[in-house]
This record gives structure tokens, sequence and C-alpha cells, in this order.
């Protein structure tokens, strides 16, 4: 509804009649009232549109009127048929005109079609058809507007659909150029270039060349198209190139000179163009040779160098033929000539320069002279021929050219040449370079065997060169080569290395064993840690207990862990027992041995050994070295509170057998006499210490005495010291004695080890 209207009155076809709004009233029609009785009434509130389907048929007879409502209503309820059937016998053109006009607003293609067969419009109806085979519903809908005349509703929907390439075509089309190019450099970049020069051959048309040479070479296609559009004036085409800086033009315009017979001219634009190739055939052809070698020099141009080259051969100049057929780099030629006319100074250089082909072919030509047979060989060995270029070294003896070659020998060589090679190698003492040969030509062994006769260390990249891929050999032979080369590796002190290679052949009982060769105890627990191996668990123990345990806990608890992981719980048990001996000795701590030695008793008892009473004697043996312990640990505990009993003990202990596999004798002494000092009885004190120096008359009893006590006992009993006292006492600085005397305040463990059921 329009805004001139507020509300819809009623409906008669082909017109809606709404009802105006008060500011639209013309107020010459407000009194509803007409000057002249004879003219129609007019109401000034009503107004009137066509129904869009009857647009430009407002006008027609009842027969038309009627046959298009019956259309409208079988179309808009979907039967094609009868709504076909109601408009056939419909004949005006005009009619079909405005129908199809109305197409392009309900958007169908289908009555369209109809509609321009009717009208006769062949050329819309064949454009239409073209027009469907674009995807977008709006590019069909703007050919058939385009077809009817309807060139804004056509630009309106190239725009909706943004099919920009069409909205270009149509504007050319419709001479929009300036709304063309626009487009164009906005949208359409792809055909910019196009669109200029459709506009440029426009502009040519009608006559506007300026203005057509600048589209042109905005196009990109002056150089045909402006020498063609100012043929017929020389003049102003000349005037064209001298003021353009394209060196295509210019060299277009020196061979239109040239063709002419104009060569001053054509020379000047050569020169322009700055084209030697045409310079120097021009001057080879006026005959100023000099002129054209000077050019060719020059300006380093290898088509002229080519062009004056075989201008020189043909006037029988060869040496100046190939010298400038070298500058043109073409060898094969300069080569040609230097063998035809027997300058055999030149061949060498030239085939060095020239390809392998030639250096080959070149190569031949020297071999078949005895004097020439060195350079026959680097010619073949640089054009590629190894195998040819060793064959002539070994017949001609080139020895040091041989050395040379074999420096450049890799993995593709031919392996008995390698063989060849590394067999003359070894004959002249170049041993290391043979190997490298051997281990090319997939001799390992030999190559290994070569390291071990003359010494030569295997470097792990040397190693790594022999070791082969999984894939490419037998597992079988691979692992025995790598077995081999560790082998050797361990011969040589190269440790870390025959650990790498013994790993990588699955053996790593033998990889531990050359890392336990190393010492690197970091490698060692790693490598444990990783392995997962009873036996290597058990090794790395082994070796760690030949450390110094004692100050590094870390190393301690590995070997614990190793011979737990390990299963080895008789070796665990025998650790402890060292353990408990270490604190015996060293400490005189007896609370941790006897803890050792409980450890030690549940190892033993869980182990499982080969020899069963063997074992039971060893968990005997155990049992009672840690009740002695323990007694021991008790009668320390009370010699405060229960002396007697204590001293008791200790007495009993002293008669024990073996007393000293459990307890150091002079560790029971020791407490007995520092009882007695502190309950001053200094003569009993004596009597034990006299008994203690005949008991271990050749220890040291300040080991198990503190000096101290002896000098109040001495003192005590106005006894002088023995004369070596003072000796010993000074043997002994420094290291800790009397521990009898200090009480470690621990309490006892009150575990004791009972009995495993037989």
């Amino acid at each position: 509804m329009e805004n001139a209207f507020s509300s819809l009155l009623g409906i008669r076809s082909p017109h809606y009649f709404f009802l105006k709004k008060l500011s639209e009233i013309d107020d010459a029609f407000a009194s509803g009232k007409n000057e002249n009785e004879d003219e129609p009434k007019v109401f000034p509130y009503v107004g009137k549109t066509v129904m869009r389907d009857f647009v430009g048929l407002e006008n027609s007879d009842d027969v038309t009127m009627k046959a298009m409502m019956s259309f409208s209503f079988n179309l808009t309820t979907g039967n094609m048929d009868e709504a076909f059937k109601a408009i056939k016998a419909i004949k005006s053109e005009s009619v079909w005109e405005n129908l199809a006009r109305m197409c392009t607003k309900t958007r169908r293609l289908d009555v369209a079609s109809v509609c321009l067969g009717n009208m006769g419009h062949a050329r819309g109806a064949r454009a239409l058809r073209e027009a469907k085979k674009e995807p977008e519903i709006e590019c069909q809908i703007a050919m058939l507007a385009i077809q009817l005349g309807q060139l804004d509703e056509a630009e309106k929907l190239y725009k909706e659909c943004k099919r920009y390439d069409l909205l270009n075509n149509f504007y050319q089309a419709s001479g929009q150029w300036k709304k063309a190019i626009e487009v164009a450099e906005k949208f359409d970049r792809i055909h910019l270039r196009t669109t200029h020069y459709n506009f440029a051959k426009q502009l040519e048309a009608i006559g506007q060349i300026s203005a057509a040479i600048k589209e042109f070479e905005t196009a990109g296609t002056h150089l045909f198209d402006v020498p063609r559009l100012l043929l017929d004036d020389v003049e102003r085409l000349r005037s064209y190139v001298l003021k353009s800086q394209d060196a295509q033009l210019k060299k277009w315009w020196a061979q239109y000179m040239e063709g002419k017979g104009e060569l001053e001219e054509a020379l000047r634009f050569y020169e322009s163009a700055q084209d030697s190739l045409s310079l120097v055939r021009i001057h080879c052809y006026s005959g100023d040779i000099e002129k054209a070698a000077e050019i060719a020099n020059t300006t380093g141009d290898l088509a002229a160098s080519y062009h004056l080259a075989r201008q020189h051969e043909n006037e029988g100049k060869i040496r100046e033929a190939i010298h400038f057929y070298t500058r043109a780099q073409s060898y094969s030629n300069a080569i040609r000539l230097a063998k035809d006319n027997e300058m055999d100074s030149d061949l060498m250089n030239l085939a060095l320069l020239s390809s392998s082909r030639d250096m080959i072919d070149v190569a031949a030509f020297y071999e078949s002279k005895q004097e020439t047979l060195d350079k026959a060989i680097v010619l073949y060995y640089k054009g590629g021929e190894v195998a040819k270029a060793l064959d002539l070294c070994f017949q001609a003896q080139q020895y040091s050219t041989l050395e040379t070659i074999s420096e450049s020998l890799d993995e593709n060589t031919d392996p008995a040449i390698l063989n060849q090679c590394s067999t003359y190698l070894i004959e002249h003492g170049r041993n290391e370079k043979a190997i490298d040969l051997l281990v090319l030509a997939k001799k390992y062994y030999e190559a290994l065997e070569l390291c071990m006769q003359h010494n030569i260390i295997i470097s792990e990249d040397l190693a790594d060169k022999m070791t082969i891929s999984k894939e490419s050999a037998d597992t079988d032979y691979r692992n025995q080569l790598l077995e081999k080369i560790a082998e050797c590796a361990m011969l040589q002190g190269s440790y870390h290395l025959a650990t790498k290679k013994f790993t990588q052949a699955g053996n790593k009982i033998k990889a531990m064993k050359s890392l336990l060769k190393s010492g690197d105890t970091e490698k060692i627990t790693f490598f444990a840690g990783v392995s997962r191996q009873r036996e290597i668990y058990i090794m790395a123990a082994n070796y760690l207990q030949s450390l110094d345990w004692r100050k590094d806990s870390d190393v301690m608890k590995n070997i614990i862990t190793f011979y737990t992981k390990g299963r080895a719980l008789d070796l665990l048990s025998g650790f402890y027992v060292a353990c408990a001996q270490v604190e015996i000795d060293e400490y005189q701590n007896y609370q941790k041995a006897f803890g050792a030695l409980t450890e030690a008793y549940k190892c033993l008892s869980k182990a499982k050994a080969k020899n069963p009473q063997q074992q039971e004697d060893k968990l005997v043996a155990l049992k009672q070295r840690a009740t002695l312990i323990k007694k021991f640990i008790q009668a320390k505990k009370q010699i405060e509170s229960q002396p007697n009993d204590a001293i008791e003990a200790c007495r009993n202990l002293i008669d024990e057998p073996d007393i000293d596999a459990a307890v150091r004798i002079g560790d029971i002494y020791g407490i007995m006499i520092s009882h007695y000092v502190q309950q001053e009885n200094y003569s009993k004190g004596y009597e034990v210490l006299e008994e203690l120096r005949k008991k271990i008359p050749s220890m040291n009893i300040l080991y198990y005495v503190n000096m101290k006590t002896i000098e109040t006992i001495h003192k005590a009993l106005d006894i002088p010291l023995p004369r070596n006292f003072n000796v010993q006492s000074q043997k002994t600085s420094g290291v800790y004695a009397g521990s009898a005397d200090e009480d470690d305040g621990e309490e006892v463990d009150e575990e004791v080890i009972e009995e495993e059921d037989d």
C-alpha cells in the first residue's frame, strides 16, 4: 500500500481501492463537486492502484480481463494446465509483453518463456534459455529484464546476487563504460584488463585514437595494438615509439626499420632496446666484425657471442670461434673445433667447463693416447664415470690420483671398486681410509679386523656406520655384527660404546658387564633401573658394594633395592651381615648391628637356596650371633641398675666360644672397667684391665677403654703406666676409642629371631 493511502476500501479487478489520507486530498476537490456537469463524478477521498498481475492490462477488454483473472487464480492454486489454457486464447502481443514484464517481479521464468514465445521474441527466448545455466535465479531474471528493456531492474538484480562479472558485461553492453571500469576495479579485477581492452576497441571504433591508445596501454596490449592502430600514420607511430620506454616496442620498431632497409635507424633503436644479438647480427652483416666483437665482449650476451662465433667459424677463424663459443657457454661446439683442429692445450679446460657428457667424450679422446691418460682419468672422474677412472688408475699405476678419487667414494659406488681401492690402501698403509671404504663396501668384519690389527680406535661415528638398520638385514646377522663391534670396543677400552652396541644387539648382560668396567656409577644405576633383568640387578648391586657405601646412603639404598628386585635374598642377607659388622667395627653401634642381623636372618629364611642344609647352618649361625649381641646390649643397659647381673652376663659372654664373631671381647671388658671406675672400685677395675691385656696382648686396648679411665685407675692405685702407653695413645689420637664408656641411649630391640619350622 502506498504512503498516500490510509486503508483498503475495496477490490474490483483489476484495481485496489484505498481511502486517502487527509493530507493527500486536493483542496480543489474537497467539496466533491465538479464545475462541468458532463464530466465523471470525482471522489477526492478515494484512490486506486492496479493489481500486480494486471499491470499494463487495466484498459483491456472484458474477455482479456477474465482470461487473466482465470490465469492468476489457477497459477496461484498451482494448476498450471488450466492457467495456460486460460490465456491461450489471448492474441494481443502487448498483453503477452505486459505479462512477461510482470514475470520479472513474480520471478516465474516458466511463464516468461511462454510469453516470449507468444511475442515472437526468439532472441529473448534464446537468451533466457542460456541464462538458465547460471546458478542464481536473479541472474536469469536479470537477463529476462534486459530482453524486455527493463535495464534498471536488471542492474538491481545483478547487484543483489553480487554477480559483478555479469554486471560488468551489462555495463559494457549498455555503453556505461565508466561504471564498467569502476565495477572491475572494485569487485571484478580478474576482468579489469579485458574491460579496458574492450573500452579501447570501442573508442577505436568511434575514432577516438588518443583515448584508445591510453586504454590499450592500461590493458597491457599496446605492444601489438598501438602499432596496428598507427601503422598508417608512420610519423605518429615513430613519435610514440621514441616517447615509449618499452624495450620490446623499440625492438619491434627496429625490426620494422631493418625490414625497410634503414639499418642506421634500426641500429639506433636496437641499441636503445639493448638488443645485443641484433646489434652483432647487423654489424656482421655490414662487415664490421670488430664492432660486433666489441659489443659481444662488453655485454657478455650469450646469444650475441654464439652468433659471432658462428661467423668466425664460417670464416675459418678457429681460435676466435672457440673464444666466442666459450663466452656463449656453448662448450660442445668449442670442444668440437678444438678436437678437429688438434688444439689439445685448450681441450682439457673446455671439457672441465662443459657437461658430464662432454667430459666423458673428451676423456675417451685422451684415453686413446698413452701420454694423456692422466687427463682421461680426471675427466672420467669429473664426468661421473668413477669405475672407469679407477680402472685406468690401476692400469696406468696412477696411485696419487687414485687416493684423491677414493676420498669422494660413497655408498653408491660399486662394492667391487670399493674393495679394490681398500686393498690398495691397505697395501700402502692408508688403513683409516681403507676402513672407511670397507664399511662403504659393507665388509664390516674385515673393517673390524683391520681396526684391531692396527689399533685404530673405533669411533662412535664409525660404529654407527657399521650398524645395519633393522629393516635391511637379517636379525641374527645384525646382532652378531653389533656384538662383534661391541667386543672390539671393549678391547679398546671404549666401554660406553660397547654398552651401546651390546644393548642394540639385545644382549643386556654383556652391556652391563661392559658398563661395569667403565666404573660410571650413575650410568650403571640408571641402566640397571631400566633393564629390569634379575642378573643385571644383582651385577649392579655387587658393583655398588665395591664402593664406599658406608658414607653414601643412596648407594646403600640402591644395593638393597637391586638385591630385592633381583630376588637375591641370600646376597641381600650377606649385605646386611656386612652392614652389621661395619656398625660394630667402626661405630661400636651394637643396636644397629642387631637390627641389620635381624634383617639378614629374615632375608636368608625367605631365600630359595640350592643347598638347604647350608642355608640352615647359616641361619643357626646368624641366630646365635644375634642372640649374643642382644645379650651384650642388655648387659650394657643393666650395668647401672643391676650391676651384678650385668657383670655376670658379661662374664658369661666372655666364656662363650667364638664370642669375637659376634661381640668384640674388648667392648665387653670395656663396660666392666668403666663400671668399676664409676663405682671407684679401682683395684677391681685394674684387675679386669690386666685381664684384658692378657686376652688380647697384640691389640691396642685404647680401642676399647678410654685413656682417661686407664689413667684414673693407675693414678688411684699409684701404679705407673706402662712405657708403651704414651706411644699407643698418640697412635690412637683422633680414633674413636672407649666406646664402652658411652651410652648410645637407644632402647634394645625386643624382637627375637625365632627358629623357622622345619
